[in-house]
Parts: C-alpha cells; structure tokens; sequence
C-alpha cells in the first residue's frame, strides 16, 4: 500500500511556502467572510442565510484548508520548526503534524467566521459580543483539531505502514463507536457546562417524564451557557449508559413547558430511531471504500469512488429517514400538532424562516424545518379525521 501521507518526511519540510499559503487562505476567509454576510443581511429570512454561509461556504473552505495545508506538509513543517525535526516516534509524529494542520485550517474559517458576528448580532437582535463569540469558536475549534488529530492518526499510521484495508475498515468502526460512546465528555471538554439545580433540575425531571426522556433513556442532563448567542438547544449525546441529555440555558429561559417538552419528545425519538448513529454509518459506508479506492499503488480505483458515493447518498437519505421517524415518535407521545407548534417556535426564537423543498438536498442527512412542519401538520389533519370517521 502507499500511505496517504508520509507519516515522516525523509527530509524536513519547508516552513516558508504553506506559511505563506496560509496566510493567503486567511486573506480569502476574510473576504468570504465579510461578502457573505453583506449579502446574507439584504437576503430575505437572513437567519437561515447566514447558516447557508456557514454550512455551504465557512465549512467547505475549512476542509478545502485542510486539504490544501495537508498536501503542502504544513503541519510537518511547523513541527519541525518547533521540536527540531521528528520526536523520534512515528505516531506522535504524526498527531502532531495533523493537529497543527488541522488547527491552521480552523483559523482558516475562524477568520472567515469572524465578520459575520455582527451581522448576526443585528438579524437576531441579541447582545454577542464579536470578541467572546470568537473565543468560544476557537476553543471549539482547538478542542476539534485534537479530537480530530487523535482519531485520525492510527489511520495515517495503519495505512502508511502497510495494514489491510480491513484491519483499517475494523478501526475506523471501532473508532466511531468510541467517539460516539466518549462524545458526552467531549463535548463538556468543548463547551462550558453545568448541572442543574435547583428549579432548572425540578423542571427538566418534569419535562423529561413528559417527553419520555427518563432514566431509562438518559442518566444525566447538562446545561450550556447560551446566554449571549441565544441559541435554544437540546440533544442527546453517547451511546447506552453514556448518554448524556444536554439543554442550553436559552432553551430553559425562552421555550414554555409545551414547547420544551416536545421538542425534548424529538430528541427521544432521535435516539429511538437511532438518528446520530445512521449518520456515523452514512461517514463509515463512504470512508471504506474511499479508503480501499486510495490505497492502491496505481492510483485512485474509480468503481470504489463510485462506490462510495453510491454509499454516501445512501446513507444520507437512511440518515433523513432517521430525523422522520423520530419526528413521528415525538407525535405518539404529545401529538403532531403540539411538535409542529414547538418547530415553529424554536425557528422563532432563532429568527428563522422554517424552509422548504421539493427535492430533498442528496448531500444533506437534515430535512428541510419547514418540510418537517408540513409533515406534522398533515399528519395530525389526517389523525383528525380518522378519529371523525366513526362520527360521520
């Protein structure tokens, strides 16, 4: 096999040209940055425009970052540059160049995040200061960049030394399996939390009895600081005994008792239908035999990219069912017009016009807010006359 990257360079990389590359990603960041959220402010539901900007143009130019620094050996270089050369063990090695690559890469979209804040600040009316919002993004994006460097390496490692691609497809299952199992301390490690007390605690009980999120489901529950983004959110993170309920303080604050407990009905149905863990499947279907497709020493395997796209679509629409089906959970359990109602009101509270689409997005394992809604809708129409029926 021929590794993807040279675990070590034969020789030490240059500093000089991906510095300077770099700093040109940077430069364009900025410019993305400022253009898009000019644009996205003049754009009706500018909400929902801004989160295009991210997902559609901050994120792909991260990973085109990354992509681009990886082929350069930034992170090799810079190692170099600040342990004189190799640590003198392959795997630390290469953590070390894949977290700082990583990490140059999220400044990349750091510094294409950073003008957009204000912009958010105006469309939402809320009191984020551009200085915190940027420190809190970093520190997610440092934390990202070692989790990321830490998983990633037994592959760089396992690949370039040689390992069938089924000792490396058995890894990346076992890895997924752990991050998924570990993620409710991961994301304590990258968000600042707390437990609830007091009132907080009397009424989350309350509300998860309600929404069917008890101990049988969940074991513990963390709160977010949200206070100045005003996002309110809940999730359920972990895999069986290490799930772990997260609320956002916003959420608390913002969202009455019928609201909050539907949309904690959603979170419960999404670990019922297993909705994380068929995206986790969506990235693991495509990465096996985009691995196998690389791995060969005559070039790329065409049928295996084929083949991984194939898996992708596949498991992306697998993972949009997921998000269905746990919105139908959520309808059994307190009805589809009071989870319609708590949709509309979280896209309220979020300064959000609910979208709609008549071909869903292939590349996207979320439906569409407004699609959800109609669903809903539609749903407890049809339940209304079902129970009429008899009467008729």
């Amino acid at each position: 096999m021929v590794p993807l990257q040279s675990a070590v360079a034969s020789s030490t990389p240059d500093l000089g040209p991906p510095v300077v590359f770099w700093v040109l990603l940077c430069l364009l960041g900025a410019v993305v940055g400022a253009v898009g959220s000019a644009l996205a402010r003049r754009l009706s539901n500018p909400v929902g425009k801004y989160r295009l900007l991210y997902v559609g143009a901050v994120l792909p130019l991260g990973v085109l970052a990354y992509g681009l620094l990886s082929i350069l050996d930034l992170g090799a270089a810079v190692r170099a540059a600040l342990v004189g050369g190799s640590t003198g063990t392959v795997a630390v090695d290469v953590f070390l160049s894949e977290f700082l690559t990583m990490s140059a890469a999220g400044t990349v979209a750091l510094v294409a995040y950073a003008p957009t804040v204000r912009g958010v600040r105006a469309v939402r009316d809320i009191d984020l200061g551009t200085g915190r919002a940027v420190a809190l993004m970093a520190r997610w994006l440092l934390g990202a960049s070692g989790v990321f460097a830490l998983a990633f390496t037994p592959f760089r490692v396992g690949v370039g030394s040689g390992a069938s691609i089924v000792a490396v497809a058995a890894g990346l299952v076992a890895l997924v399996v752990g991050v998924l199992a570990a993620s409710p301390w991961i994301v304590g490690a990258l968000r600042s939390t707390r437990k609830p007390t007091d009132d907080d605690a009397a009424r989350i009980d309350r509300l998860r009895e309600r929404a069917g999120v008890g101990s049988g489901l969940v074991d513990e529950v963390r709160v977010l600081d949200t206070d100045d983004e005003e996002t309110a959110n809940a999730f359920v993170r972990g895999i069986g005994p290490t799930r772990r309920l997260f609320v956002t303080s916003t959420f608390l604050d913002a969202l009455d008792d019928e609201t909050a407990a539907a949309l904690l009905a959603v979170q419960a149905g999404r670990v019922r239908s297993r909705a994380l863990s068929r995206r986790m499947g969506a990235v693991i279907g495509a990465a096996v035999p985009l691995l196998a497709a690389f791995s060969g020493s005559s070039g790329p395997n065409g049928p295996l990219v084929a083949v991984a796209g194939v898996a992708l679509a596949g498991g992306l629409w697998y993972a949009r069912r997921g998000i269905v089906a746990a919105d139908d959970r959520a309808a059994e359990s307190v009805g589809a017009d009071a989870v319609a109602d708590a949709l509309e009101r979280y896209a309220e509270v979020h300064a959000m016009e609910p979208s709609r689409r008549r071909v869903p997005n292939p590349l996207s394992a979320n439906v569409a807010l407004g699609d959800r809604i109609d669903r809903l809708r539609e749903r407890a129409r049809e339940g209304g006359e079902a129970a009429d029926a008899p009467n008729a």
